[in-house]
């Protein structure tokens, strides 16, 4: 697990506008969250994992263990979602709940690189968000 404790760059995106316009997020505000360039970070202490992002405005601590549900919040409003994070070898898949339907985010650490690929139900789409490490 060689990514623990690196912080990875955002890069570039591919088709995140139509995940953003399939889970709802409102035209006027989808420029802004394509604008958005975060910076991520994975620890581990035991068998727990701190996911932390770190944007130019805001930063955000997620902690969990692999295969167990946590509530969580997402987005400018704050909306309520239940995430489970499961960390297989070099890979780590979020699935998401919420009110609005269930996405998938699953972050892909390949030497010093990190693609997550992002998939929603009732979108046939695939977004990909690209990183590096620092």
């Amino acid at each position: 697990m060689a990514f623990l404790n690196k912080t990875y760059k955002f890069v570039k995106q591919e088709n995140f506008e139509g995940f953003l316009a399939a889970a709802g997020v409102p035209a006027e505000n989808i420029e802004r969250v394509l604008k958005y360039s975060p910076e991520h970070k994975l620890v581990k202490d035991g068998d727990t994992y701190t996911y932390i992002t770190q944007g130019p405005d805001s930063s955000k601590e997620t902690k969990f263990q692999s295969g167990v549900t946590v509530d969580d919040v997402i987005g400018e409003q704050k909306q309520p979602i239940k995430s489970t994070y499961v960390v297989d070898g070099n890979t780590v898949t979020q699935t998401v709940v919420a009110d609005n339907g269930k996405a998938q985010f699953k972050r892909e650490y390949i030497g010093d690189e990190c693609i997550v690929t992002i998939t929603r139900e009732g979108w046939d789409g695939v977004a990909k968000r690209y990183y590096k490490a620092a």
